[in-house]
């Protein structure tokens, strides 16, 4: 009588277990991991094994959930400093970006598709936001060491534009389903647009705060602690979404600042979650690839692909162009950028709320969005490597390997047990002593353990546990790694040599001839970098000043350059972009621009000399 309760169960662990597998085929052919997940899901669907879902109003919940649980464990993962240092851009590209985007999309939409103008700019808001799963597995999971300022951009804005999406999509589904105008795309949007974005960060700061608050006073068991965090997590992301707020930013707040804390089971949080958002993942893909029906794509599927090319190729360049030109991106970071907008389960997601809203164009804003994310999933996801390789934005490792494990025992709850394995060449192993604010306490060596006190010069292969406060500071990992040579392939990134950042600006100018302004010839080498580059530097980090190219070697515990190194051919370590102007370089433009104007309207004022008689 009920065997269809085992015969479920059986379909979808099935399904979750081919879909784990599959990252064996991922990690070793680079193919895009998500991508597999949803063909899976298509497989498995009314088309491939004929399992028949059709529950619109179940996946868009499920998924709703899925992502809820992606953006906390986003937020969570988070450092506070890479927030600060690309909160800026990222917003920028959350909120402007995601409009320009769904504007400029919408425009081709309505042209390729014959569907309305405001059908066209729901469209756009359906692929507006980039996937914070695809891109947090491709730049973390997927090996690509890029420069600090780049990813974390990249991270905040795919976990922020979310809500900025989901907002455009209800709100443009209502309209059309009033049979409202777009006369009601004003102020009255504006602002329930501030006030649902408002009531999401006040209520993610403060259920943030909960969090970290209840974790650390309640005496809760440890098997109990990363499901009480879950629930917190979506009990933020309900009541947030309930009173009128944005529960997906709220979540995504509340994931950064509980993070940011120090809270107790620190470490097996990060494991938990880091486990139940890969589960969502997986559920949200496959479910979504099971509701999708693929022998209805051939009707439209030159049309989407074609969108998907031009949503890829110009949308989202232009758009991601126009929102950063504040900001100081080189043009091969810009391109980066743009090229990095994966289009996900999202997208897919959003696109379930025309079906639910009852639109007449809703199965075709269903497929086109399917079909869209298949082509992103498929063109940039494969691409993004070999992108980054090609424009040099690969950044070579700073230290070498570190092995470290954190353990929390009780009682200790500001402190943690950390795990170094000792690596030839680093300076331990040369002799270097171990800060006694470390604690070490135990020695592991051939199998055998030791007491610190009388295990000796440490030696490569060791084991060394210590105690230490969670903030410990990067000291140790420099301890416990051999640094990476600036030599090589590294030479060519880093530069020939180095450069003293005490010295001035002005030893600069004379030595390579270039411009400065009169409030930066006062100024240290190390500041006019810092100032260049938005006020912070870090690792990796490249000024161009005309013939010659700074970048940044390294940094100290408080973010001040510590090393510089000097590239004598920019063009060959940076690879140039035709397009892309920075905000200096179009400042520039146009200034030329207006003053060849004012040459020739002053030209054109001056009397003629009268004509020489014949």
């Amino acid at each position: 009588m009920f065997d269809w309760i085992y015969i479920a169960t059986l379909v979808g662990t099935l399904l979750v277990l081919v879909a784990a597998f599959s990252s064996l085929v991922a990690f070793r052919f680079g193919a895009p991991l998500l991508l597999l997940f949803l063909g899976i899901g298509l497989a498995a669907g009314v088309d491939g094994l004929g399992i028949s879902f059709d529950n619109a109003a179940v996946a868009y919940y499920i998924g709703s959930l899925a992502l809820a649980i992606i953006l906390f464990d986003s937020g969570f993962g988070t450092s506070l400093q890479s927030f600060r240092q690309a909160a800026a851009p990222a917003v920028s590209l959350a909120t402007v970006g995601v409009l320009l985007t769904t504007t400029i999309f919408g425009t081709a939409a309505h042209y390729l598709l014959g569907i309305t103008w405001l059908e066209g700019f729901l469209l756009g808001a359906i692929v507006g936001s980039t996937d914070a799963a695809a891109v947090f597995f491709l730049l973390r999971g997927g090996g690509i060491n890029i420069r600090d300022r780049v990813r974390s951009t990249l991270e905040i804005e795919s976990s922020s534009n979310d809500p900025m999406a989901i907002f455009l999509t209800i709100t443009l589904v209502e309209i059309i389903a009033t049979g409202g105008s777009g006369g009601h795309i004003g102020v009255e949007l504006l602002v329930e647009f501030v006030r649902e974005m408002g009531i999401g960060l006040v209520a993610g700061v403060g259920g943030g705060a909960m969090i970290a608050t209840l974790v650390n006073r309640l005496d809760i068991d440890r098997g109990l602690a990363p499901i009480f965090v879950l629930a917190l997590s979506l009990l933020v992301f309900s009541v947030t979404g309930a009173i009128g707020g944005s529960g997906f930013l709220a979540v995504f707040v509340a994931g950064i600042y509980a993070g940011n804390r120090q809270i107790q089971s620190a470490p097996a949080l990060r494991s938990f979650q880091e486990g139940a958002s890969w589960l969502a993942q997986i559920i949200m893909f496959v479910l979504l690839g099971l509701l999708a029906t693929p022998s209805q794509f051939q009707l439209i599927a030159v049309p989407a692909i074609l969108l998907a090319l031009f949503l890829c190729l110009v949308a989202r360049p232009v758009a991601v162009w126009l929102s950063l030109v504040p900001f100081e991106f080189a043009r091969a970071e810009t391109l980066f950028l743009s090229w990095v907008g994966l289009r996900g389960a999202v997208s897919i997601l959003l696109a379930i709320v025309p079906l639910l809203g009852g639109l007449d164009h809703g199965t075709l804003f269903f497929n086109t969005a399917f079909i869209i994310v298949l082509v992103s999933l498929l063109v940039q996801g494969w691409t993004i490597g070999p992108l980054a390789k090609w424009l040099n934005l690969i950044v070579p490792p700073r230290i070498g390997p570190v092995e470290k494990l954190e353990l929390e025992l009780p009682g200790t709850a500001h402190h943690e047990l950390l795990v170094y394995r000792v690596v030839a060449g680093s300076p331990v192993a040369r002799g270097e002593r171990i800060p006694r604010w470390a604690r070490p306490s135990l020695v592991i060596r051939d199998g055998q353990s030791k007491s610190y006190q009388y295990a000796g010069r440490l030696q490569a292969g060791d084991y060394v546990y210590l105690f230490i406060s969670a903030r410990y500071p990067r000291l140790l990992d420099r301890l416990f790694a051999s640094p990476a040579p600036v030599a090589g392939d590294d030479a060519d990134f880093f530069g020939a040599f180095s450069i003293d950042p005490a010295r001035t600006a002005l030893d600069l100018q004379a030595a390579y001839g270039i411009d400065l302004r009169a409030d930066e010839q006062e100024l240290t080498i190390a500041e006019l970098m810092t100032r260049r580059l938005g006020g912070r530097a870090e690792y990796a980090d490249r000024v161009a000043l005309g013939p010659v190219d700074l970048i940044v070697r390294d940094v100290d515990e408080q973010g001040r350059i510590e090393s510089v190194g000097v590239s004598l051919e920019p063009e060959a370590a940076q690879r140039q972009v035709p397009m892309f102007l920075t905000g200096r370089e179009l400042a520039a433009k146009i200034r030329g621009l207006f003053g060849r104007r004012r040459d020739v309207a002053a030209a054109e004022a001056e009397p003629h000399a009268p004509a020489a008689p014949e």
